[in-house]
């Protein structure tokens, strides 16, 4: 089984029984690793993207035990941590652990963008989210002037939500 599998796996595990949030991380992964490939990434920026997808929200099972919060803010502040200790036990190395853990920990933080790796995750996380957050068209235009870079992501937002 290749690296991507397992972590996926074992975020299915991690998440077992909460089908919202599996959904979900299946929904990033998918269009990351699609605007990924569509934009002609390294494949060593779109290994580390792939699997920061899938762990992009790790922390927020635990906020929400300790902070009672699902907020950006709190995942942000936790997820690094439980991030790097599964990275760990899958076998990654340190460089690839530690760039994940910084998209994990910044991923709401969109000033902090400072690569394509980062900008695609950006872009297939507010994807995903604003049909589960049910986000009006008006909010979803300044959404796209402000934080969409990648021809790809611009193309699948406008074709999923302003067509």
């Amino acid at each position: 089984m290749d690296k991507t599998n397992s972590v996926l796996n074992e975020m299915i595990k991690y998440y077992a029984g909460d089908v919202k949030r599996i959904n979900h991380l299946i929904k990033v992964f998918c269009l990351a690793r699609t605007i990924g490939k569509s934009e002609n990434i390294d494949p060593q920026k779109q290994e580390i993207l792939d699997i920061a997808a899938i762990v992009h929200d790790i922390g927020i099972k635990v906020s929400e035990e300790k902070y009672n919060s699902s907020s950006g803010k709190y995942q942000e502040l936790e997820g690094p941590s439980i991030a790097k200790e599964l990275l760990e036990k899958l076998g990654f190395c340190d460089s690839f652990i530690s760039r994940v853990c910084f998209l994990v920990g910044h991923h709401h933080t969109y000033t902090a963008i400072d690569d394509i790796d980062f900008q695609i995750l950006v872009e297939a996380d507010f994807l995903v989210n604003i049909h589960e957050d049910e986000i009006h068209k008006d909010v979803i235009l300044n959404i796209k002037n402000k934080y969409f870079k990648t021809k790809t992501g611009i193309s699948f937002l406008e074709n999923m939500y302003l067509s």
